[in-house]
């Protein structure tokens, strides 16, 4: 016992003498330079990155909404867009309400973009559970013709005449059908499908459930991630798209917001009002300039709103389903 007590109780170098030396394990010196640790000046230059980057979206923003808010006497004393605050008023947006024509592309982009959206994320997301699931019939061919499709597509004349015979011309379905689904986003969501632990998907069917109760009730609830980021893909597509407007819709009184902006803002034209009469009317105390910017304040804001509650998921749903499979 002594002798034990002894041996614990003796100096650490007597106790080590004579045993061969532990060796260190040292760091590579070939480590990839994302690996190294920040030094001061690194720092310092992501800092002057950023703050130029956020200066370049912020500035231009900053200077549409006050644009928006100032009177026509402060717009001419800045010579166009107003970066100093000076006269504040609501008239272009009161005009912009009252004109009505805003007013309903407003409501009829947002139909389409709710629509829309719901329609895509639902048909993406039976598309990619299926494709996801190896026993599926016919899934490497399916899996197939939708990679063709992010690499090739039928083009404009095709596309025009299939709306065409199928009397989608002039209808709000024809701003949705068209590009209902994408096949990056079936992808996205199927690599994450794929992530899902197996074990419960055979548990959930040894229980009896259907593959729709698997679906609907055990898949998707825990695929929020993807599915938010999914629709939001989805819904800023519907409410920046314009381009169907111009195609197929002839009917100026079903036009969407970004059809609205489009003519008005950036080709001049006057949109028509009801009565023959149209809202390019600024004269007296509102600009146009100061209209236009309104306009475009209008377009942006809805997405301003909606994307600070989902960039939280980009990094587990989109990142994670891009990677996984």
């Amino acid at each position: 016992m002594s002798n034990a007590t002894s041996e614990v109780t003796r100096p650490l170098d007597t106790i080590t003498q004579g045993k061969p030396p532990v060796r260190r394990r040292r760091r590579s010196k070939h480590r990839p330079a994302w690996e190294e640790p920040a030094t001061p000046v690194g720092l310092a230059l992501k800092g002057i990155a950023l703050t130029i980057v956020a200066g370049v979206v912020l500035v231009p923003l900053y200077s549409i909404v006050l644009t928006s808010i100032s009177s026509k006497r402060t717009i001419s004393e800045a010579g166009g867009m107003v970066f100093v605050p000076g006269e504040i008023t609501f008239d272009a947006y009161v005009q912009l309400i009252n004109g009505g024509v805003v007013g309903r592309a407003a409501l009829v982009s947002i139909g389409i973009t709710v629509v829309g959206t719901i329609i895509s994320t639902v048909v993406s997301a039976m598309a990619a559970y299926g494709l996801s699931r190896p026993g599926t019939v016919w899934h490497r061919p399916i899996l197939f013709l939708f990679l063709i499709t992010m690499f090739f597509g039928a083009g404009l004349i095709p596309t025009y005449l299939w709306v065409s015979q199928l009397g989608l011309i002039d209808s709000y379905w024809a701003l949705i059908l068209p590009g209902a689904v994408s096949a990056f986003n079936v992808l996205i969501m199927r690599n994450f499908f794929m992530g899902i632990d197996n074990g419960i998907i055979e548990a959930a069917r040894i229980d009896g459930a259907s593959d729709w109760r698997i679906l609907w009730q055990i898949v998707m609830p825990i695929s929020r991630a993807v599915t938010a980021v999914i629709a939001l893909f989805y819904g800023v597509g519907y409410w920046n798209a314009f381009f169907n407007a111009v195609l197929y819709i002839r009917d100026t009184e079903k036009w969407p917001l970004q059809m609205v902006l489009r003519s008005y803002v950036l080709q001049g034209q006057p949109i028509p009002g009801s009565a023959g009469t149209s809202v390019d009317v600024a004269t007296g105390d509102i600009a146009t300039l100061a209209v236009k910017m309104a306009v475009m304040v209008l377009a942006l804001v809805p997405v301003l709103l909606v994307y600070p509650f989902v960039q939280r998921n980009f990094a587990k749903g989109v990142i994670f389903g891009a990677i996984k499979g």
